[in-house]
């Protein structure tokens, strides 16, 4: 059974920094592409980033509103993604997901499996 579990969530203030982690079970992590989403009070839900398995190249992608502020990472080992988020701004208020792509597949919204989510609250 795939779980993915979303932690880190939390209140931050403006300017200020969290790490989101998403635990992986039930399938080959090291296989697939994880993509982080958002879904803010009364939106659509909005992609965040993406980074592809080591042997599709590790590659990174990001939406120009969190380029530059967000990383995300992976640790295979551990079967962990990672969403390091700085420069917080009250606009990046929302619940994050982490999502599992298809195998083969880097994926933004075409995702097959998703977590429950971690509120994000960035507020003074």
């Amino acid at each position: 059974q795939v779980q993915l579990v979303e932690s880190g969530g939390g209140w931050v203030q403006p300017g200020g920094s969290l790490r989101l982690s998403c635990l992986a079970s039930g399938f080959d992590f090291s296989r697939h592409s994880i993509t982080w989403l958002r879904q803010a009070p009364g939106k659509g839900l909005e992609w965040v980033s993406t980074i592809d398995s080591d042997r599709a190249g590790g590659n990174t992608r990001y939406p120009e509103s969190v380029k530059g502020r967000f990383t995300i990472s992976r640790d295979d080992a551990k079967n962990t993604a990672y969403l390091q988020m700085q420069s917080l701004m009250p606009e990046d208020t929302a619940v994050y997901y982490c999502a599992k792509c298809p195998p083969a597949v880097s994926c933004i919204y075409q995702y097959d499996d998703r977590g429950q989510g971690t509120q994000v609250t960035v507020s003074s």
